[in-house]
């Protein structure tokens, strides 16, 4: 097969919180969706406030959000304190809201077996659980070949596609994580290759502004992703220091307050023949000192203004 078709089949070339009421209607005004767009937090964003599950998605809902991408972690210690999925499920709905995609680490990518045949019976359970909430997808970092570098990705790809079909016995689809600070997938052309190679229709690579960044690949590549083959994005920004090789996570800033090239990223993931879901994912502790409800609306915000830009316009900056 030719590499053109190879992609084409893949679908790789394209064109302090205060306290809350019980439950928050969501406001028509604020569910209007942008058509290439969509808005969703990062429950990340406001974790070190401490809300717990069911306040993080209210706080998603009363800052105007469309949907919420949630921690599996989190989702546990929701249901180790009473709460069962069929609540949680009717409260979202409630709220006006979807829950887009889960977070979640078990150890599919490792080279040992044995470790890798548990992560898949993790994965199993933990995709079981949010089917019953309502979420069809959950992240698919390398967990598991993130020290070591080296890895086949020819065998990551038939790995891959053993956990994409483990989900789609369950309806959930693991989207293929980029982590830029891993040793392996750290880069656009190792995930696409590994989704290419994998050979299954929901094969799907899930970047992030930050990631393409600390990985060291540049954000043309975005160009090669149709919307079947990347469905979400994790919006974020970066500050000009520390350098790439020494940023992390805590320094994330809201997108539009750092040098990445928000406006071209957006102009690239528009018109992929579906809406987009922007999340933001930050881990910023200077937010976390603040109420919730101001950063979840301070990001959005954002968001819909770097979109606002680039709206009606043909050409990236």
């Amino acid at each position: 097969m030719k590499r053109r078709q190879l992609l084409q089949k893949a679908g790789i070339i394209t064109a302090g919180m205060t306290a809350l009421p019980a439950t928050i209607p969501a406001s028509p005004a604020t569910r209007v969706q942008n058509p290439q767009f969509s808005y969703c937090l990062n429950t990340s964003t406001i974790r070190g406030q401490k809300p717990g599950l069911v306040d993080s998605i209210e706080v998603a809902a009363r800052a105007g959000y469309d949907g919420v991408e949630i921690w599996v972690r989190s989702l546990d210690e929701y249901l180790q304190e009473g709460g069962t999925a069929a609540d949680l499920r009717k409260r979202v709905a409630d709220l006006g809201l979807s829950i887009e995609n889960a977070i979640a680490f078990p150890a599919w990518l490792s080279d040992d077996e044995t470790q890798r045949l548990d992560a898949l019976e993790q994965a199993r359970r933990e995709m079981d659980l949010l089917a019953r909430i309502g979420c069809t997808r959950v992240a698919a970092p390398p967990a598991g070949a993130t020290q070591q570098p080296g890895l086949d990705l020819y065998r990551a790809a038939e790995r891959y596609r053993a956990l994409l079909e483990t989900g789609q016995s369950l309806g959930v689809t693991p989207q293929l994580e980029l982590w830029g600070f891993s040793a392996n997938l750290s880069r656009l052309g190792e995930v696409a290759f590994v989704a290419v190679e994998a050979d299954h229709p929901d094969a799907c690579v899930l970047a992030d502004v930050y990631h393409i960044y600390k990985g060291g690949s540049g954000y043309g590549g975005l160009e090669l992703f149709d919307g079947r083959a990347m469905r979400m994005f994790h919006m974020n920004d970066f500050p000009a220091e520390p350098p790439r090789e020494k940023i992390a996570d805590a320094d994330r800033v809201y997108p539009g307050d750092g040098i990445a090239p928000i406006d071209r990223i957006l102009h690239i993931l528009k018109d992929k023949g579906q809406p987009i879901v922007l999340s933001l994912e930050l881990f910023n502790p200077s937010y976390w000192g603040e109420d919730a409800l101001t950063v979840a609306r301070t990001g959005l915000s954002k968001m819909k203004s770097a979109v606002d830009r680039i709206s009606g316009s043909h050409g990236a900056e």
